[in-house]
């Protein structure tokens, strides 16, 4: 699939662009809730263009480390730096300029349920944006595209969609201020094989299209074998590994052996090895 990034709405100009500033840069994260401590120290950098995996067992904090680096959790130490601006010291209209340069898909897709598909995806082009209406439609509309959904699931609602079409119309969503990073929480979740592999495809074509930079909290060991350049293992309240798939396959780590080479794991690489294989033949 090749797609061509629209112009789409342009930054505010009160944030500096630092093109060599690491989308997320993350130095000593202490995360709490009461008493428990999710995370302690916690260190990530994610590099630009890159699909970033994020795993962990129940409970590691995964979730609790999205929400501390899009601000629905204040951090209880460390700093979260996005584009190379410490969101700490970030006033209103900082925040409201970075937001727009990143894009989240929640798990459940997170859709106004009495807006149709069209109008959940131009929401945040009228927040964000002075645009006329039909331009906001039309930018909507080709979103909504490179979704993959086709053209008459605009009209409908949330309700009338099946839980593939739904990730599809949450992905437009976020896709919808043309942003460069983009957030995927359990993408594939709930999604048969076919649907998970279509799903998968397409946020590798939309991340090598527009240059993208995908942050992406799952389970699913076909999606981290598939499309991954790094994977960031959370364990014992920090980040204990991060390197592409085969390297942490070599880990003495306990929790990323049990992971990686496991049963599924080891159906996960094989079919893999099995695709570039075929592919490689093919070519």
């Amino acid at each position: 699939m090749t797609v061509v990034r629209n112009p789409g709405p342009a930054p505010q100009a009160d944030v500096d662009v630092d093109d060599d500033a690491h989308p997320i840069q993350i130095t000593g994260l202490v995360s709490r809730f009461g008493e428990t401590v999710v995370h302690n120290g916690l260190d990530l950098t994610v590099e630009r263009g890159e699909v970033l995996g994020v795993v962990g067992g129940s409970g590691s904090g995964k979730s609790v480390l999205l929400n501390s680096i899009i601000g629905l959790k204040v951090p209880d130490g460390g700093v979260v730096k996005l584009f190379g601006h410490d969101m700490r010291t970030a006033n209103r209209r900082r925040w409201s300029s970075l937001e727009r340069r990143w894009g989240v898909l929640f798990q459940q897709g997170a859709l106004f349920s009495n807006l149709t598909v069209r109008e959940n995806v131009a929401a945040p082009l009228f927040e964000h944006t002075q645009l006329p209406k039909r331009e906001i439609e039309e930018l909507a509309d080709l979103k909504i595209a490179l979704s993959g959904l086709p053209a008459r699931a605009a009209d409908l609602k949330p309700a009338e969609l099946s839980g593939g079409m739904r990730k599809r119309a949450g992905l437009a969503r976020a896709l919808a201020l043309d942003p460069e990073l983009l957030f995927l929480d359990e993408p594939t979740a709930g999604l048969d094989p076919i649907g998970a592999t279509a799903f998968d495809e397409l946020i590798k074509d939309l991340s090598d299209s527009l240059d993208l930079t995908v942050f992406m909290i799952t389970h699913d060991l076909d999606s981290l074998y598939a499309i991954t350049d790094r994977v960031a293992v959370i364990a014992d309240k920090k980040v204990v590994a991060l390197a592409p798939v085969a390297e942490l396959e070599r880990s003495d780590h306990p929790w990323i052996k049990e992971y990686f080479l496991g049963p599924r794991g080891r159906a996960a690489s094989r079919k893999t090895a099995s695709a570039q294989t075929s592919a490689t033949r093919t070519s």
